[in-house]
């Protein structure tokens, strides 16, 4: 192990699903699963396997998937207080999940041994130990989860380590300290890290939680006091129960860059912006523009003594280069990180701006136009290529829209359905086409479908397989402005596209538009590669 490596534990998928209004399907959370190897994190708990329908299938998947960088890690708890490891049930499950490796909690707190689980302490270590050793027949990896350990300790410190040596005798890996309630101070928890890295011989892990406020605090100032501990566990934006978790957004960078920590892979710390907003997306929820390092304002200076300061001299009023973390300053006079991005990204699309300043100019001018207006393209990479190809004159047009309209009705056995007519045309012919569908945006994909069908029968591999609606400003009630994000693929490619109206048929549209625009234009372009 480098003496300077931190690994890594994302727990976005178990412990961040627990967060009241976070909800991924099975497809949410594979596609999370890839940008987390991508990146580089080390593990990625993904839930407890069986625990629900979602979470089983879940399972069925990654089995025949492979990763090459992150190991896939399953959730469980010890054996039951009165049963033995090898009939307990949940152990069976966990020794068949297919995971690489196993995070196991046990109660490392005298109080809830005695009273939540109503077990004596003696036989609660016997549980631990004993759930520990089975495992480590089947796997080569256990993570031992002290749950409410630091509220344990304060209780009764010996009973509490006491819980820790029986994992660790039994052979886990890596005994992992919890903060279930996330009641702590950086003081108190660090002075705690500290007592127990003198008693444990195994490598030490951090899991706070954010009730206080401190749970980023916590875990980067026990890696900074304590050299054994070499695992922090986290999410992705600090989604989770109550507070949340300490979030991996905030810790990553901060280890990285200020206690000089390697947590990813070499070099992918700049992408670790794009991560944070991409997972915002997939889940649904409005990325937070202050959170440190990945938000859309962590590098914005308005006016005054600042914007001008900044100009200059950026260290004198910025504790990081934005361009660290993938993230961009946010003044006019500046964005020359902003330009060298969208070039990068172009080059990409096989689109060389490298030499046209002035198209690059006109495409930032129009990016932080639209995400004035709503626009957010870090999960709508579909949408982002066809404005490049806009502006160089590079994006085919297959159709142009005359007009759509959309009608719904109820049954009178209280059945809605939606109609919708679209009229375009594809060179000089005129073509309208209606269709019925079981939502408004369902019955204009298929009268577009229709439309298009004959001249571009490649439109039968494009599906779309996810839509997302966020309402951007609730305040303004239904005149609101939405944002409608569609994730479509061709069975081979997936890309997200993007709308954003006060009127959620429009925004609809728009993503509905680009999603088809872009297929066809990659089916086409892999024909010709392919001939």
């Amino acid at each position: 192990m480098k003496k300077n490596k931190i690994h890594v534990f994302d727990t976005t998928l178990r412990d961040g699903t627990q967060s009241a209004d976070v909800s991924l399907s099975v497809r949410d959370k594979l596609l999370i699963i890839d940008r987390l190897n991508d990146i580089g994190i080390d593990y990625i708990e993904v839930g407890f396997p069986a625990s629900n329908p979602k979470d089983e299938e879940l399972f069925s998947h990654l089995k025949k998937r492979n990763y090459d960088y992150s190991k896939i890690v399953a959730f469980g708890r010890t054996r039951y207080k009165d049963s033995l490891a090898e009939k307990d049930g949940n152990m069976k499950l966990l020794v068949g999940s297919g995971a690489d490796s196993i995070c196991i909690f046990g109660k490392s707190s005298s109080l809830h041994a005695e009273k939540v689980i109503e077990t004596s302490l003696q036989n609660n270590l016997d549980m631990i130990y004993d759930s520990v050793k089975y495992l480590k027949k089947y796997f080569t990896e256990i993570i031992f989860d002290g749950e409410h350990f630091f509220d344990g300790y304060r209780l009764n410190p010996a009973y509490a380590v006491k819980t820790l040596k029986a994992a660790e005798e039994a052979g886990a890996d890596y005994i992992v300290l919890c903060d279930t309630n996330g009641g702590f101070l950086p003081g108190e928890a660090v002075e705690i890290v500290e007592a127990v890295a003198k008693k444990i011989r195994a490598p030490l892990g951090v899991h706070f939680h954010n009730d206080s406020g401190c749970a980023v605090a916590n875990t980067v100032y026990s890696v900074q006091k304590v050299d054994r501990v070499k695992m922090v566990q986290g999410t992705i934006n600090g989604y989770g129960e109550r507070c949340g978790n300490a979030d991996l957004c905030q810790i990553v960078p901060n280890l990285e860059l200020k206690l000089k920590k390697q947590c990813l892979k070499e070099g992918n710390l700049s992408h670790i912006t794009n991560l944070s907003r991409f997972v915002s997306e997939v889940a649904n929820q409005v990325a937070n523009n202050h959170q440190p390092f990945v938000g859309q304002s962590a590098f914005a200076h308005k006016g005054g003594m600042h914007a001008s300061g900044v100009s200059k001299i950026s260290m004198a009023f910025e504790h990081i280069e934005p361009e660290k973390v993938g993230n961009t300053r946010q003044i006019l006079i500046s964005e020359l990180s902003g330009k060298k991005s969208i070039i990068l990204k172009a080059k990409e699309f096989g689109i060389n701006l490298e030499n046209d300043l002035e198209k690059v100019s006109e495409l930032l001018s129009r990016i932080q136009n639209m995400e004035h207006e709503g626009y957010q393209f870090e999960a709508a990479d579909g949408s982002f290529e066809l404005m490049v190809r806009d502006v160089v004159g590079a994006k085919k047009k297959f159709f142009n829209l005359e007009s759509f309209r959309v009608l719904n009705e109820i049954s009178s056995e209280r059945k809605m359905m939606s109609e919708a007519t679209v009229k375009v045309y594809i060179g000089g012919n005129r073509i309208i086409e209606t269709a019925e569908g079981n939502g408004p945006v369902n019955a204009l994909d298929r009268a577009l479908r229709k439309a298009i069908t004959n001249c571009y029968p490649e439109i039968e591999k494009i599906e779309l397989s996810d839509f997302k609606v966020r309402v951007l400003n609730e305040k303004k009630g239904t005149a609101a402005v939405v944002r409608v994000l569609i994730e479509s693929t061709d069975g081979e490619k997936t890309w997200g596209t993007i709308g954003v109206s006060q009127n959620i048929i429009e925004a609809s549209w728009q993503a509905l538009e680009d999603s088809i625009v872009y297929g066809l234009m990659h089916v086409q372009n892999s024909k010709k590669e392919g001939a």
